[in-house]
């Protein structure tokens, strides 16, 4: 498999390079989808051909039909019209996990502010939404959302809370940003959202798809279901076509990657346990995304880790985008109920080769054995600054 990400880059989960047939296909598209597709003359017809092979290509994927896909400007900003879509049709109680993405948890937020009612239930250490919490949850609901997979720790939920809302009637909004592409695709939801940087598509590209019979209405009115979702929003014609060129790539990579990736993170995760002291693993052990890891490091921050792992030449996050942009505890991790501090998350991009897994392993406990001596140093001159203001 060709490499696309850089040496010692680590971070897949906030997205990576363009994986060979993304690239390609962007570079070609630029030239041949600039029209706008909603015109009748020539080049704008041939920008429509290729808008709707690239919605056909990705419908494919999520078992959906093409009409009943909408391309968004990413995952965010698909998860905030889903909900707000499901509910503008069934304004009734909004049921959420508590390690939702923070978009999800913001569209709650509103719709709390608006008069409505939000029930969060929540989750086990390893980040597994409480089953019977959630069933009952679920009794008169208009809409329930829960990710395929955590985004931080990469805890898969388990398949009986969507059985659980089909049973109880309720449609089903799945998270799919972080599966779709690199694990079989979820099969059981009523509303779908992924995005393209998942699968070394473009970023900043997402899609929604909606199940016919959803009464699902979109920003512009849009119904669900036949005729089509319609697109929420201008469409980039190259960002589609590479989007969905890079899915059908990363569909035939996956069956062979997946497996390679999962005896990498489970090493990681042996060697950790080992060569670090005063660290917690994350997530559950097994039902996990397989290229994904997380633990958390006692005695330092780990922003501090992060930017120590930079300088040797290794890119890793620590928790997700949004918490490390508002420096706030995660809250992913504060509903587990584990540790939030000292928390570092590893995922591995398309064709990682052993010598950088090798390096980080054997960078990583000097990394933090420094962190915490930086720390202990700057705790130590703090007292000493102390003692002497009082004996002055």
């Amino acid at each position: 498999m060709q490499v696309a990400a850089p040496p010692g880059f680590l971070d897949a989960a906030s997205g990576q390079p363009l994986n060979p047939a993304a690239r390609e296909a962007l570079a070609a598209a630029a030239d041949a989808g600039w029209a706008d597709p909603r015109r009748l003359y020539r080049e704008a017809r041939q920008s429509a051909l290729l808008l709707d092979a690239a919605r056909e290509a990705v419908a494919t994927v999520l078992g959906a039909r093409p009409a009943d896909v909408a391309f968004t400007g990413g995952a965010s900003v698909a998860l905030r019209q889903a909900v707000e879509g499901a509910l503008a049709g069934r304004p009734g109680p909004l049921v959420v996990s508590a390690v939702e993405h923070s978009a999800v948890l913001r569209a709650a937020d509103a719709h709390e502010a608006r008069g409505g009612e939000v029930r969060t239930v929540g989750v086990d250490r390893q980040g597994r939404v409480d089953l019977e919490a959630w069933a009952a949850a679920l009794t008169g609901a208009s809409l329930a959302c829960l990710q395929a997979a955590n985004h931080e720790v990469g805890t898969l939920q388990p398949t009986a809370a969507a059985a659980a809302a089909r049973d109880a009637g309720v449609p089903l909004l799945v998270d799919a940003t972080m599966t779709v592409g690199r694990t079989d695709p979820p099969e059981a939801w009523d509303l779908l959202v992924t995005q393209a940087s998942t699968w070394g598509g473009p970023s900043g590209f997402g899609a929604l798809a909606v199940r016919p019979g959803m009464r699902w209405r979109g920003t512009e009115g849009a119904e669900g279901g036949s005729p089509g979702i319609g697109d929420p929003g201008p469409v980039s014609i190259p960002l589609a076509v590479a989007a969905a060129r890079g899915l059908e790539w990363a569909e035939g990579a996956r069956s062979s990657d997946a497996p390679r990736a999962r005896q990498l993170t489970d090493r990681i995760r042996a060697d950790v346990a080992v060569s670090v002291t005063d660290v917690a693993l994350l997530g559950d052990p097994v039902e996990r995304l397989p290229y994904l890891t997380a633990f958390s490091c006692l005695y330092v921050d780990g922003e501090t880790l992060v930017l120590g792992l930079d300088r040797s030449g290794y890119a890793i996050s620590s928790g997700s985008s949004c918490v490390a942009d508002t420096r706030r505890p995660s809250h992913v991790l504060a509903a587990m109920g584990v540790l939030t501090q000292g928390n570092v998350r590893v995922s591995l991009p398309w064709g990682v080769s052993d010598e950088t897994v090798d390096g980080l392993l054997a960078t990583l406990p000097g990394v933090v054995a420094d962190a915490r001596a930086l720390i202990g140093a700057v705790e130590l001159d703090r007292t000493s600054s102390k003692e002497g203001r009082r004996e002055g």
